[in-house]
Formats: C-alpha cells, sequence, structure tokens
C-alpha cells in the first residue's frame, strides 16, 4: 500500500519567517504541511510515509511574486526584446529583422526599450520606427510600461489624429504642427496603445499569454502572484482557466486597476462596480485560486520619464503633478475601503508617496481602525523619510522590487533627477529599520521575472544584467534570511493570505520551492539565471522531479 504521506529531508528548510532557525525537514499530506522540523520529530508525527533525500538544498515557501502584470509578462515573452539595446539603431535592426522573418505578421511589437538610447534631449518618434518598418503598425512598450514609442501606421489604427485630446493624467506628444510624434505617456499609452492591442487580441491569444505567465514563474520558483493591472480582459481570461480546470496553476492575488477621470461620480462608479464582480466572483468560484483582494490607484508616473510626481523639479527643471488629484483620490480611496477592498498605490515619487498615505489616513478618519486593512505602497523609488516614518506608523506595507534598481538600467534614472536624490533611491534599509512590512516582487514585465535574479540583486544592489557595474548603495542590501522572507511570508502578508501560505509550517499549503543554489550559504552569484531545482503546488510537483 503506497503511503499518502511523503517526508522531505536532508534539507535547510526556511519557513518563511527569518527569526526562525532552518529546518532539516518537512512532511507533506493530501496538499498540506503535515509538520516541519527534526527528522526524528517528523518522521513521528508523519507516521508511515515516503522519503525523499533533498541533498541539503534549500527549501522555502514558493515565492509569492509581490507585484506582477500576469497577461502582459506572458505576451512580453514572444516580442522584441529591447532592454539590452544599446542605441536607436540597434532598435531598428532588431524590427527589421523581426518584420523579415514573419512577414505574414498583422503588427510587430517590442519589449523593455530604454531612455538611454537617446541622445541627450531627443525622444522616440514614429520616424525612427518607419525607417525599419513602415508598412505595418509597431507598438513598443518601455522597460517601464509607461509610455509607449508607436511607427506611423500604429498611430492609424489607433485612431489617433489631431483632434484626439489628452486623457487625464496622460499625454499624446506632438510636434509644432500638432501632429502625433509617435511617443504615448501614461494613461495615453494606457488608453490607446492597450486599448488597442486589447481589441485585436484573440481569448486565444490571452489564453496562451496566460499560460506562458504561469509556467515562466514556475521555472524560477514562482508559486503565487499579485496582479497588478487587472481587468476585464484578464478577468475573462482567468473565468476561462477556472470554468475549464477548477484551479489555476497557482494562486493569483488581483487588484483592479482603476482609471483617473477627472469626475468623482465616474471614479465611484468604478468602486462599486469592482466591488461587485468581487463578490459574484467569489460566489462562483470561491477565493482559493483566484482572489479580488483590491484596487490599484496609479498615482504618478515614473522617473525615467519624469512623470513622477517629485516634491522638488527634476534637473530639466519640470515638476509634473499627479495622475490623481487628491480631491478625487481621497473620496475614491475611502469608498474602497469602505467596500473591503485593498488599496494598492502606486507611488514612485515622493510626493506621490506622500499622498498615499495621506488616501491611508483619510481611510482610518473616515471608516474607523480596521486590522485586516492592510493597505500597500508600491516601488517607493524616491522617498521621504517622513513618508517612511508614516508607513510604520500606520503599518503599510512597501512593495519593492530589486530588479528596479538594477545598477543597468539606472544611468537615466540617475541623471534626470540630478541630485542627492539620485543617491538616495529604493532606501530598502531604512524600511526595515524603521519596521515597516516589506514585500518583494519584480514588477514583470517591466523588469526580468526570475526570481533568483531578483534575489541576487536584493542581496548585493549589483547587476544581473551587467556583471560590470558597480552596486548602487550597497548599504541597502537584505540578509540572505530578510529578502527570503520578503518574497515569501512579506508577500503573502501583503496579500492577507499569510494564514495559509508563505510558510512551511503545520497546516498550511504545502507550496515550496527547491533553489538549484542556497542562498543562506552560498556567494550570491550562484543564483544568477537559475531555474528552481523543484517547484510544489500544494503537494504537487510542477517543475523539475523528485
Amino acid at each position: 500500500m503506497t503511503s499518502n504521506t511523503t517526508i522531505y529531508r536532508n534539507a535547510t528548510v526556511f519557513t518563511g519567517d527569518a527569526s526562525v532557525a532552518p529546518r532539516e525537514s518537512f512532511a507533506v499530506r493530501e496538499g498540506r504541511i503535515l509538520a516541519a522540523g527534526d527528522l526524528d520529530a517528523v518522521r513521528l508525527a508523519a507516521g508511515e510515509a515516503e522519503e525523499v533525500d533533498l541533498a541539503g538544498a534549500l527549501v522555502t515557501p514558493g515565492v509569492i511574486e509581490g507585484h506582477s502584470h500576469m497577461l502582459m509578462l506572458g505576451e512580453s515573452l514572444s516580442k522584441v526584446q529591447l532592454r539590452d539595446a544599446k542605441t536607436v539603431a540597434e532598435v531598428q535592426e532588431r524590427l527589421a529583422a523581426a518584420r523579415a522573418a514573419n512577414p505574414e505578421a498583422p503588427r510587430v511589437l517590442g519589449t523593455s526599450w530604454l531612455f538611454d538610447i537617446f541622445e541627450e534631449g531627443e525622444r522616440p518618434t514614429a520616424a525612427m520606427l518607419d525607417a525599419a518598418v513602415p508598412d505595418v503598425p509597431v507598438i513598443l512598450d518601455a522597460n517601464d510600461l509607461h509610455s509607449v514609442w508607436a511607427n506611423t501606421a500604429a498611430l492609424e489604427a489607433m485612431g489617433i489624429t489631431r483632434e484626439t485630446p489628452d486623457p487625464v493624467g496622460g499625454e499624446i506628444v506632438r510636434d509644432e504642427n500638432g501632429d502625433a510624434t509617435g511617443f504615448l505617456i501614461e494613461t495615453a499609452a494606457v488608453k490607446h496603445a492597450w486599448g488597442y492591442l486589447d481589441e485585436v487580441a484573440t481569448d486565444d491569444d490571452r489564453d496562451r499569454y496566460l499560460a506562458a505567465a504561469f509556467a515562466a514563474y514556475l521555472e524560477t520558483g514562482v508559486t503565487g502572484a499579485t496582479e497588478m493591472s487587472f481587468g476585464h480582459p484578464d478577468l475573462a481570461a482567468y473565468r476561462r482557466i477556472l470554468d475549464r480546470d477548477g484551479r489555476l496553476p497557482f494562486p493569483v492575488n488581483a487588484h483592479w486597476m482603476l482609471t483617473a477621470t477627472g469626475d468623482l461620480e465616474s471614479d465611484l462608479a468604478q468602486i462599486a462596480e469592482v466591488a461587485s464582480i468581487r463578490d459574484e466572483l467569489a460566489a462562483r468560484y470561491g477565493d482559493e485560486w483566484l482572489r479580488i483582494a483590491g484596487v490599484k490607484f496609479i498615482l504618478d508616473g515614473v522617473i525615467d520619464a519624469c512623470t513622477a510626481a517629485m516634491r522638488a523639479p527634476y534637473a530639466n527643471g519640470e515638476l509634473p503633478g499627479p495622475i490623481w488629484e487628491r480631491e478625487f483620490a481621497l473620496p475614491t480611496a475611502v469608498a474602497a475601503d469602505a467596500a473591503g477592498l485593498q488599496l494598492a498605490l502606486h507611488a514612485i515619487g515622493d510626493e506621490a508617496s506622500t499622498i498615499a498615505l495621506d488616501m491611508v489616513q483619510e481611510c482610518i478618519r473616515v471608516n474607523g481602525p480596521r486590522a485586516d486593512r492592510r493597505p500597500r505602497v508600491e516601488h517607493l523609488e524616491s522617498v521621504a523619510d517622513d513618508t517612511i516614518a508614516r508607513m510604520a506608523a500606520l503599518g503599510v506595507t512597501a512593495s519593492m522590487q530589486p530588479v528596479h534598481c538594477d545598477p543597468a538600467v539606472l544611468d537615466h534614472w540617475q541623471a534626470v533627477l540630478g541630485d542627492e536624490r539620485a543617491h538616495t533611491g529604493f532606501p530598502w534599509h531604512k524600511f526595515r529599520e524603521a519596521g515597516v512590512p516589506l514585500a518583494l516582487g519584480t514588477d514583470a514585465p517591466t523588469a526580468p521575472h526570475e526570481a533568483p535574479n531578483n534575489l541576487f540583486i536584493a542581496l548585493t544592489a549589483k547587476s544581473a544584467l551587467d556583471h560590470s557595474r558597480e552596486a548602487y548603495q550597497p548599504q541597502r542590501v537584505f540578509t540572505p534570511a530578510n529578502a527570503l522572507e520578503a518574497l515569501t511570508l512579506g508577500a503573502a502578508y501583503a496579500t492577507r493570505r499569510d494564514g495559509e501560505a508563505g510558510r512551511i509550517a503545520a497546516g498550511y499549503r504545502a507550496t515550496v520551492v527547491v533553489w538549484s543554489a542556497n542562498a543562506l550559504t552560498d556567494a550570491p552569484e550562484a543564483l544568477l539565471d537559475t531555474e528552481a531545482a523543484l517547484t510544489m503546488v500544494d503537494g504537487e510537483v510542477v517543475h523539475g522531479k523528485v
């Protein structure tokens, strides 16, 4: 008779809690952790069991991706990759090659171009892309996913003319004649470029994108994701998987992406719609696999494009305002909070994170204190000390992405700030010292999705893309245990799933990863470009083999 219990022994078992010493074994029964500890105790708890020797490998709870865009990630894996392109000419060469390789394709899509490729004062133009591919639409997402570079055919396909107005919080960049130049910023990119791609994508396309994202994450030990750009196309794709399989490859916590309309009634209507969809989804499927946890406010843009809301001007003198003004942001946040929707607040600039904390405080003032509120601020690239102190006082989670400060992508980021702020970004150490809860992620596909490389940057402040680069402010780095906690239990806490995930402890879901390199004992460089040796979801091995 085959036992339904498996003991995994001879391992370094990090439980998810940095304050707890690693265990040497754990047992799994019926998709749950039965016990974790020394081998004799685990054997006593397990009784008759099969045993698997893990040869001393590091085992942790499965990584919970703290900030992701699943459909975009899956789609981006098939796009022309531009993150390592050094010049406009190199971008043009890659686009021309992609067009020649697939002449029947109706459009050419690319991703992850960097502002560094442009000469000082130069901006992306359609003419640059027309020189490489003039006959079909070319749409290229910036590395940060906050702007789009498009050719003339794409502008025509999107229906952008001289009369097309700028949306709230965005800009269709125009020349002196009023014609669109091919550069769409913030909500203009979302509305026109992403809206157009949503229209031309089929259900089969979206299903393929989502499957690719799940597979890519499982390969590197990610067993849960926090979806940060959820909307109707995403919802339909996830429903199709749930209707077909009754489950997802791993649990996903979704935040519905709100649109700043400049009209409070419209903003509040969005909250009512999301709450209704959340309730209907939970009634139909439960929330074991897919949960609409809350809403996402994009309060500002990004530093590279000089659209992040800062307290002081950029080096070029610009001082843009936020995408969500306080008069709309605060009452909309209060409505979301009253509906039990968790706040996820995109705030890259120090002024935006100030607004984010104002929103949290307004929710507490109007709706009263609540233990399960767990608001979170995303990115926090340039943040003031007083904001960190407020976050600690209010129990607000800092959701941050080490891959965003890979030194290989920071040159332009530092240049546009141009002062001491260029050297004080991403202050992980200050959050830790203040006692702010931390959750780490990648924001894929704005950055590489691989968990081992993300962990490498957290441990070293060095580049996973260009090993010749010097570390960026290495005093910020995590200890291995603290970084692993932020990737697992910290992210589970931020998604309000810490009662079932993020720990290797009795009663928790048996969702774990066996790493190919041991971050607790090996040199961090051993992590680079590795896959998980084994990934398990609810006791089932879904990547690698025992």
